[in-house]
């Protein structure tokens, strides 16, 4: 049960997030139609229909709305509004954007969240390069970030110098899995294989580990490039950076990855750089949600506030459930999802007729 005296409100969390962004919060829907805040951004693929508009701000809710207790997510899902119900959350904030219905169960938001009294905050763009904790845990110090590189909004580059207790490439993967705590997301996941009698069990973080795509684990690291690979980043864009940095020794890529054969792996062995895969998107609420989550509660003391992290799991299809889930799947698709056979229908004609 909640303990807190103070009387905070909606729009007492938007001033706060104002403060943490440094003004980059939509406090005016103006902002959006006139283009004034470039962090209102439109995201596309161009398939028709699929754009979203990016709006650091609230998204769903009311400003004058009293709040106590807030939940500080990744990425808006149906799990995860079904948590925040469940621990009486009024509110949540999330880091990438939203649509209605992508982010809330294939419904509108105006149908799904008043059931249980949430509001939305999305922020995305404007929280980006606002800190250097991406950096700090890949083991260099930030000296440079643009969150627009080559022109494309969300494109961010780092440029970084290594900390003083980082010296090999081997140090930062080792830094990495100290800080997301791999150990005991290893020992979780091998306890969950005992328990489910499923060896086969996989799991996003731990499926895609910290490594080394070129260079050695002693190559030496001072002078880094850090970049994300799903932003948009291209060889171009390296061949780019290594021109206005050409002191760099060594690549990381994380939040997304890329695999040994990519163009920018084949790039930097061609110029005799380390390159480094380094956080998998999973752990991106430990490098943004939680520095987050405490200048919140740094600015709003008394106000509760809740870190909701998804675990993905996989498995084989016959090991995805107990055998009863297992066998009403089954029977599920072949009485009603797939047509009869040929020689189905006519062995049930002649059983009917037999009977």
């Amino acid at each position: 049960m909640s303990t807190n005296h103070a009387q905070y409100t909606v729009s007492s969390l938007l001033d706060a997030l104002n403060v943490i962004t440094k003004g980059r919060i939509v406090t005016d829907w103006h902002q959006i139609t006139s283009g004034s805040n470039p962090y209102v951004v439109t995201k596309s693929s161009n398939i028709p229909g699929k754009s979203v508009m990016e709006i650091p701000g609230l998204i769903f809710g009311n400003v004058d709305k009293p709040i106590t207790k807030i939940g500080v997510a990744m990425t808006l899902t149906e799990s995860v509004i079904e948590l925040a119900s469940a621990l009486e959350i009024e509110l949540l904030i999330v880091h990438h954007p939203v649509a209605d219905a992508a982010n809330s169960g294939g419904v509108p938001f105006a149908h799904y969240l008043p059931l249980y009294n949430i509001d939305l905050i999305e922020l995305h763009e404007a929280f980006h390069g606002l800190h250097p904790g991406v950096a700090f845990m890949h083991g260099h110090e930030k000296l440079q970030t643009d969150i627009n590189f080559g022109g494309i909004p969300g494109n961010v580059l780092h440029t970084g110098q290594a900390l003083d207790d980082i010296y090999t490439a081997s140090d930062i993967i080792r830094r990495l899995d100290l800080y997301t705590d791999r150990a005991t997301e290893q020992s979780l996941l091998s306890f969950e294989k005992s328990l489910k009698e499923n060896p086969d069990l996989k799991e996003t973080t731990l499926a895609n580990p910290p490594k080394l795509l070129s260079g050695r684990m002693d190559s030496r690291v001072k002078h880094v490039l850090h970049f994300f690979p799903h932003t948009g980043f291209t060889v171009n864009h390296l061949k780019q950076a290594l021109e206005l940095y050409p002191e760099t020794d060594t690549l990381i890529a994380s939040i997304s990855r890329v695999r040994k054969d990519h163009p920018l792996v084949k790039e930097a062995k061609q110029r005799g750089l380390t390159f480094i895969i380094g956080n998998p998107h999973s752990v991106e609420i430990l490098e943004n949600g939680i520095p987050l989550a405490y200048g919140i509660q740094l600015l709003l003391p008394e106000l509760e506030v809740y870190m909701l992290r998804e675990r993905v799991t996989a498995s084989l299809l016959g090991c995805s459930g107990p055998p009863e889930i297992l066998q009403y799947g089954k029977d599920m698709a072949s009485r009603y999802l797939v047509p009869p056979s040929k020689k189905e229908r006519e062995s049930h004609q002649k059983l009917t007729v037999f009977n």
